[in-house]
């Protein structure tokens, strides 16, 4: 089965490839230590620049599979980050740049305030953003986000989960063997063709974004960066949901009331003052399997902001 580069990494990661194409709408931008990123803009309405989660992974999925269907009353603007998707290689994959490079091209496209629409481990890049640019976030939608890269509690939920999965009992686990019981309950399940259900239920989801896949292939070198090499980049796995009690930003969280990815209960952990929480019966991917409700969420949200 051809893939995607999601968080815990449950599937067969997709080989790098150097194709580019752009349609009429998609273009490329120059960053300012000159990294060509790749970014599209279609729709009508409120600025809105789409956020991948991942870590690395490229628009198109989301786009194609139901993020589209906002685009009757948002401007959306997606970007592939730098080392993913078809935008170029970097020898910087850090926090401080992935959030510049936002900025950039908030600033190449002339826009004045924007909404961040992050899903997954995009949330880490948009609550940054917002912290150091609130004068350009008019708001921020949180789909289905982590803002504790594989903290300890959504761990053992998965753990639970998992062991439930295979029909064995759960086990005590010290702290410091969490990932590494993660790590083999996951294999376990990948050998009985079940790894993608701690993103959904149905098969049939991953079968259409594997087709995405293999039509829009990608570089994951941000992705293979961050999970590769944590002690390089300590800032991914810090713990973000204390920072959110100053950002003042409006908030729209959307969450999956199975989402096994993320956590059903770390969105709890959020402190934003202006926050409004949507809970979606649902998993990791509301965006496609609930897409209605997703999407009215959303423009209910942005349609209160002045």
């Amino acid at each position: 089965m051809k893939t995607i580069w999601l968080i815990l990494l449950l599937f067969i990661i997709p080989a790098n490839i150097s194709a580019q194409h752009t349609s009429a709408n998609e273009n490329f931008f120059e960053t300012s230590d000159h990294v060509k990123i790749k970014f599209k803009v279609s729709g009508k309405g409120e600025a809105c620049i789409y956020i991948p989660g991942g870590p690395g992974q490229g628009y198109p999925s989301f786009e194609l599979l139901g993020g589209n269907n906002l685009e009757k009353n948002l401007t959306l603007i997606y970007m592939d980050q730098r080392g993913s998707g078809e935008s170029e290689t970097s020898d910087n994959y850090h926090l401080d740049k992935m959030v510049q490079d936002i900025e950039e091209l908030r600033q190449h496209l002339k826009l004045n305030k924007v909404f961040l629409l992050a899903h997954s481990f995009g949330g880490i890049i948009a609550v940054n953003y917002a912290k150091k640019y609130p004068q350009y976030t008019k708001g921020l939608i949180l789909a289905n986000v982590t803002l504790h890269f594989l903290n300890n509690e959504s761990v053992k939920e998965q753990i639970e989960y998992g062991n439930q999965l295979l029909q064995q009992k759960n086990r005590a686990v010290h702290s410091d063997s969490l990932s590494m019981e993660l790590s083999k309950i996951s294999k376990s399940l990948r050998s009985k063709k079940m790894g993608y259900k701690f993103l959904t239920d149905d098969i049939e989801t991953i079968k259409e974004m594997d087709k995405i896949d293999s039509l829009h292939p990608r570089i994951i070198d941000f992705g293979m960066a961050v999970i590769s090499k944590p002690k390089d980049f300590p800032e991914y796995y810090a713990d973000y949901a204390p920072m959110t009690k100053t950002i003042k930003t409006p908030v729209l969280i959307i969450t999956g009331k199975s989402d096994k990815a993320v956590g059903t209960q770390h969105y709890k952990t959020f402190q934003f003052p202006d926050k409004k929480v949507v809970s979606i019966d649902g998993g990791h991917l509301l965006y496609y399997e609930k897409n209605r409700e997703f999407v009215n969420a959303v423009v209910d949200f942005v349609n209160k902001i002045k």
